[in-house]
């Protein structure tokens, strides 16, 4: 649950992707060949080519003429984007078209495969935009978003309830049986064939008209959502003025908010914010419980404060027209329509999920509570526990407990060295070596960049990490690509991975170090970037990550499990100073403590998890009350006051603004998968030849080729159960 592969504007992403607009990740276009993709199927006097020539000098247009073709950020512009996209749609509009004047008889070639070829230019351009967007935004870029979002939106419109073409798609899917299609191609031609009835084929025009409307007016407020949400982020601050009041927290936190406070335009004060690098060490040391509890406001109530970027009225308005796009389209609820493509299914199986682990979950938390208000009694601290006291008391009964804090790791695991550490489990699951590169085109100079080699010395993908935060970039840790692997049409395209991710600056010539909780997010991040290069498939929409919303999680869930390995910690885990690997001892409490506080994690996951559900099952199509709907679903699961869910909707983006709505449980489905998949490599031994081989054939490089659970089953040789998960949390009995 600690990271995610998140992609701004979902919608408008999937265009980027493909024709059809199949897979949950922004794909990449292959650039060994642009100039070809560029004028492909483009008549004399086509659109495409008009703009094209009227930019000739857009770098999008013409091959990058870089190494492995990475995107050449020093030249691309805010400027270059809008011809681009627009020379992208209608070129794609022009290959689409051709496929639909096709007299021949429809077939999987010239009509299922054509469709997949398309799109290349607006893929090319998406990959780098919206990467962007995420990132290293500016005023520029968030305003093109508000016209590039109905412009995509309304372009997958065009293709998916086009009824000519959606008869060649249906004539060929009812032939499928007589084809003789490999497993990939028979998955590309469902998946094809799916998306044109989720997308309204089967719609009347009158209704067709009314889906395209839906769809650009929650395009919109898929945006309005995301950008109020960055600027209440950025807005709010907590400017200390005494040192006294620092009191508690350690000095490399102090430094940091010091240099923050310099930047912000406080000389010689100390600056606070709500991200999450920030927050997290004010919560867990500062003694200052009024400032605890001012600065953990500031952070649940952003996007609530009934003002310029308040986004009740958003988000509900959100939540309705899902509501009444998903009855247009014949489904009772949003949830419905989204669950019919995931592994759940259905609602009522994410819910009866969540009820199995609920009742272990609370009851664990409950007893957290206890013991830190029997702590705050023996201190004589006359205050019932609140929810800003949490961290704070949870780390000195962690302390107590198993003389452990996570301060203590942390002169262990350097940035530096946990990448150390990402990469030798790499090379020893897969054989994979990574080379830093200095001279690559990034698009923000703190980016840096590997070439990465396969077990036979082929460079086989560039992996690029963005570790700090920025005002420029949104909140989390994500994986996207720049461009995906896939070989077709005459194309071999190797992939550019980036992870993005927050981690505070380090002050002064310190490096930076990391909480076991960040270096372990370092691990998650990766295996998503390893589902990525790892991919080798044949079509540009199955690659990589493009498979269901609540089985992408699970590769970077198994990830993480190697970072607290006794021999992988030997490796990489050393004392920035002095060289010392983390002592056994030190180990040994990091175990003991694994499952500490789970009760608390565990709890303010699943209310959010169900806060989600609980927006998108509903039936009416009337924008409700946001406060008292969150009030009320939170009271109906009996979630305890000392615990607010991981994100409240005013700030919940993985619903509102990213890809994840009624799809949050995913974590929780995926980390099932994640916890049954690792027992196969304790049972075998962690580093095992043939189970890394068998999860990186039937699972890492499949991408979205063939069915999920069936590629899981291949690997483990039965369906996961949800014990392992539980005894890993301490929620179960060993």
């Amino acid at each position: 649950m600690k990271g995610l592969t998140l992609k701004p504007q979902a919608r408008t992403a999937k265009l980027t992707l493909s024709a059809i607009a199949l897979a949950l990740t922004l794909g990449a276009c292959s650039t060994q060949h642009p100039e070809a993709s560029v004028q492909a199927n483009a008549a004399p006097n086509a659109v495409s080519a008009q703009i094209i020539s009227q930019n000739a000098t857009n770098p999008f247009f013409k091959p990058y003429d870089t190494f492995m073709e990475i995107p050449a950020f020093d030249k691309i512009k805010p400027e270059h984007f809008l011809p681009a996209f627009k020379a992208g749609v209608a070129q794609q509009h022009e290959q689409i078209q051709a496929i639909v004047d096709n007299k021949a008889k429809p077939t999987f070639a010239n009509t299922i495969e054509a469709m997949e070829f398309s799109g290349d230019l607006v893929t090319r351009v998406s990959n780098v935009f919206f990467n962007l967007t995420g990132a290293d935004t500016t005023p520029a870029l968030q305003a093109l978003s508000k016209e590039v979002s109905p412009m995509l939106s309304s372009a997958e419109d065009d293709i998916l309830l086009n009824d000519k073409l959606f008869q060649k798609v249906k004539a060929v899917h009812d032939a499928k049986d007589s084809l003789k299609l490999s497993t990939a191609q028979a998955k590309l031609l469902e998946d094809t064939y799916k998306s044109f009835t989720r997308g309204g084929a089967n719609l009347s025009e009158q209704d067709k008209t009314k889906l395209r409307a839906l769809n650009e007016e929650i395009g919109k407020l898929n945006l309005a959502f995301g950008d109020n949400l960055l600027a209440e982020t950025n807005a709010f601050e907590l400017v200390v003025d005494s040192k006294a009041d620092l009191a508690g927290l350690p000095e490399d936190v102090i430094a940091t908010a010091f240099e923050t406070a310099k930047k912000r335009g406080h000389e010689g004060k100390w600056v606070f914010t709500t991200s999450r690098p920030s927050i997290t060490p004010f919560l867990t040391y500062a003694d200052n419980r009024q400032l605890r509890e001012k600065l953990y406001k500031g952070y649940i109530e952003r996007g609530n404060n009934n003002n310029a970027n308040d986004n009740k009225i958003i988000l509900a308005k959100i939540a309705a027209l899902r509501a009444e796009r998903a009855q247009l389209m014949g489904y009772k609820t949003h949830a419905d329509f989204v669950l019919e493509e995931r592994t759940a299914k259905t609602p009522e199986n994410v819910y009866g999920l969540l009820n199995k682990v609920w009742p272990a979950a609370l009851a664990q938390a409950k007893t957290e509570v206890a013991d830190m208000q029997a702590m705050i009694d023996a201190q004589g601290g006359k205050f019932k526990l609140q929810a800003w006291d949490w961290d704070y008391y949870a780390d000195k009964i962690r302390v107590a407990k198993y003389s452990f804090n996570e301060q203590q790791t942390r002169p262990y695991f350097s940035l530096d060295s946990t990448l150390k550490g990402v990469f030798y489990t790499a090379n020893r699951l897969y054989g994979l070596t990574f080379k830093e590169r200095t001279d690559l085109p990034k698009y923000n100079a703190e980016v840096r960049t590997w070439e990465v080699y396969d077990k036979d010395g082929k460079l086989m993908a560039i992996f690029m990490g963005d570790y700090f935060t920025r005002d420029s970039k949104r909140g989390g840790a994500w994986m996207n690509s720049f461009r995906k692997q896939y070989n077709m049409n005459g194309v071999d395209s190797k992939p550019i991975i980036v992870n993005v991710l927050n981690y505070p600056r380090p002050a002064g010539n310190e490096p930076a170090l990391l909480t076991f909780d960040e270096a372990s997010t370092l691990f998650h991040e990766f295996g998503h970037a390893l589902h990525g290069m790892l991919s080798n498939v044949e079509y540009r929409s199955q690659g990589g990550t493009a498979v269901p919303r609540d089985y992408v999680e699970f590769p970077s869930q198994v990830n993480e499990n190697w970072m607290t390995q006794p021999e992988v910690l030997a490796q990489f885990a050393k004392h920035y100073k002095t060289g010392e690997v983390i002592p056994q001892e030190l180990v040994k409490k990091i175990q003991a403590a694994s499952k500490f506080n789970q009760g608390f994690a565990t709890v303010e996951y699943m209310a959010a998890t169900k806060l989600d559900l609980d927006w998108h099952t509903l039936t009416d199509t009337t924008p409700k009350d946001a406060a008292k709907f969150e009030a009320d679903s939170l009271a109906a699961m009996g979630l305890i006051e000392e615990i607010s869910p991981r994100y409240r909707s005013t700030y919940f983006s993985h619903i509102f603004a990213g890809g994840y709505s009624a799809g949050y449980y995913s974590y929780l489905w995926s980390d099932i998968l994640g916890a049954d998949a690792f027992e196969a490599f304790k049972e075998n031994g962690i580093f095992d030849k043939a189970t890394a081989d068998s999860f990186r054939n039937n699972i890492l490089s499949k991408g979205g080729s063939d069915d999920p659970m069936l590629m899981y089953k291949n690997f483990r040789g039965k369906e996961a159960g949800i014990e392992p998960l539980l005894r890993s949390r301490g929620l179960l009995a060993e």
